[in-house]
């Protein structure tokens, strides 16, 4: 396992170097990067604190790439603790060996050792991002990535005329893994964040932080393009413009059908794209982003502010705030979710899957357990079909490629061991709740369903859940218990939205589907990484195929030992 670390005594060096070699008559290119991350003394709120930081910046730089290159990131890491980095998204195809979770498809980067991660963007352009894929270290080391359409390739919306990225986090005054571990130790859930951030920068309204507020200049009849990431930890967030429409234009690198909304709602590892047409009186106008919450749990209500300023408006008017739905507006969050289309045209079409070979329900649950080591005595958990997933000591990936015994067993359920009322009266029975490493296997090239269903042992919450190595096609939602009689006759086969993280509603479920034509071994896990360090994971074999082009890729020999 990775060592504690102390920001004031560590130094992580991760070279991720760019240069571009582009073929004047090819559209593929190789790009390389170098990235320099270290411990940086940031100032947001009122002091400064040391951060983990990429060349010295809170978010991270953005990577461009276009669809077809290849990318080659050269890691180096000179900290005392470990590092990996999951580039969110990126299908990796038969390529695990990039997607970079830790102890999933690779060993951590140890100290004084090297990782190049290599992998190739295909089929896919839009906006996605980069973070550590280890402990709570993404809370600062995240950045986006845009990847341009192809040369020549038009998005099938109106064309703007600049684009800002919008990356929404979080900020602790503390060090954010000393807050986690107390949290642990205590059996309770760590201190939540002391302010939100877009670009890295909370916004005037919270105190000593005036010059700490993002800016963007706009022009008078022009559109601009909005990359709307949510690099936050542990919550879902609305984001509004004042005064200003959106147009929701793609999810998750997939493109949409355009429809405009006041307000977006997007969870941990979501993004979305926006069109924001600058019509207003010339003046400056807030945006906003603060967090959805519809669970009886603690809410989080700090609001992180941005300014849209029009060109030539001097800097004293004084913005007003957008109308954001309630912190509880649980029905603007599920229409909003309704009007979520995949564009399905010709040359983007959406390929769901109709005949489905495996079908799967998991149930995510929280619950309380025993801990004698805990202050509190006990200590909370998280599990899906009532199981708490146990990280490994050796990557998943390569004990499958290299039949390594005693690493994991491939008897995870197809459905919960014990039916009960999911959503009725809450309950803090475990219902036997079991602890291990145990996958799902699935053939190659099946389809797969899986609904997701949200339970009350403890309490209803919603959660994100990303799965590494695919897209998949959101095909129905619904609040209460999934009824699977009744409710797949609901389901939109024909544009049902295609992503890679899927909300799953809040005391409801979500069926989601997919072709498993992406062989190895592939991480699902709730995107709050509070839920995830309590065990809300598991992880997918999918076997290799017979074709020529259908297994495992040899993993490169620089992979990080463990």
């Amino acid at each position: 396992m990775a060592k504690a670390y102390n920001f004031f005594s560590c130094s992580l060096f991760i070279f991720f170097w760019f240069i571009s070699s582009i073929s004047l008559h090819a559209e593929a290119a190789v790009k390389t990067y170098k990235f320099d991350v270290q411990v940086k003394n940031v100032s947001r709120l009122c002091h400064a604190k040391p951060i983990v930081t990429v060349n010295g910046m809170f978010p991270g730089p953005t990577i461009y790439v276009r669809e077809g290159d290849r990318v080659l990131v050269n890691v180096t890491n000179n900290a005392q603790y470990n590092m990996s980095i999951h580039w969110h998204g990126l299908k990796q195809f038969r390529n695990g060996w990039a997607d970079g979770p830790a102890y999933i498809t690779q060993c951590p980067i140890k100290t004084g050792h090297s990782y190049t991660y290599d992998f190739n963007v295909t089929g896919q352009r839009g906006t996605l991002w980069w973070h550590a894929h280890i402990f709570w270290l993404r809370a600062t080391v995240h950045g986006a990535i845009v990847i341009l359409p192809k040369q020549g390739t038009l998005f099938p919306f109106p064309q703007p005329d600049m684009e800002t990225n919008i990356l929404l986090g979080e900020w602790w005054n503390n060090d954010v893994e000393e807050v986690e571990k107390q949290g642990n130790k205590m059996g309770l859930p760590p201190n939540t964040s002391d302010a939100h951030t877009i670009n890295g920068k909370p916004g005037p309204l919270f105190p000593c932080s005036e010059k700490h507020t993002f800016a963007m200049e706009v022009e008078q009849g022009k559109t601009y393009l909005l990359r709307i990431i949510n690099a936050a930890l542990n919550d879902e967030l609305f984001f509004g413009v004042d005064g200003h429409n959106m147009t929701v234009v793609e999810i998750d690198a997939v493109y949409t059908k355009p429809f405009t909304t006041p307000a977006i709602l997007i969870a941990p590892g979501q993004t979305t794209n926006v069109l924001v047409q600058a019509n207003r009186a010339p003046g400056r106008y807030f945006m906003a982003a603060r967090p959805f919450m519809d669970a009886p749990v603690i809410v989080d209500n700090k609001t992180a502010t941005a300014i849209l300023q029009y060109k030539g408006v001097p800097d004293t008017i004084i913005p007003s705030l957008p109308k954001l739905p309630a912190p509880n507006d649980t029905s603007f969050a599920l229409n909003y979710s309704t009007k979520l289309r995949s564009l399905n045209s010709p040359q983007y079409p959406a390929n769901v899957p109709l005949k489905i070979d495996r079908h799967l329900f998991y149930t995510i649950g929280l619950g309380i357990n025993p801990c004698p080591t805990c202050i509190n005595g006990t200590k909370l958990i998280a599990s899906l079909n009532n199981i708490t997933f146990v990280m490994p000591q050796i990557g998943l990936l390569q004990a499958h490629y290299f039949n390594i015994p005693g690493v994991f067993i491939t008897d995870f359920p197809d459905k919960p061991p014990t039916p009960f009322n999911y959503t009725g009266a809450p309950l803090t029975a475990n219902l036997g709740t079991s602890q291990g490493t145990r996958l799902s296997r699935i053939p190659f090239n099946s389809t797969v369903e899986l609904v997701l269903q949200d339970t009350n042992l403890l309490t209803v919450e919603s959660h994100p859940f990303h799965l590494h190595g695919y897209n998949f096609f959101i095909v129905g939602t619904g609040v209460g218990n999934f009824d699977p009689a009744k409710d797949p006759a609901k389901y939109n086969l024909v544009d049902p939205p295609e992503r890679n993280t899927v909300g799953v509603p809040t005391g409801g479920w979500a069926a989601i589907r997919f072709r498993a034509d992406n062989p190895g071994v592939w991480f699902m896990h709730c995107h709050l990484e509070l839920h995830t360090g309590w065990g809300l994971k598991m992880a997918f074999v999918v076997e290799n195929g017979k074709g020529p082009n259908q297994s495992v890729l040899p993993p490169p020999k620089d992979l990080p030992p463990c």
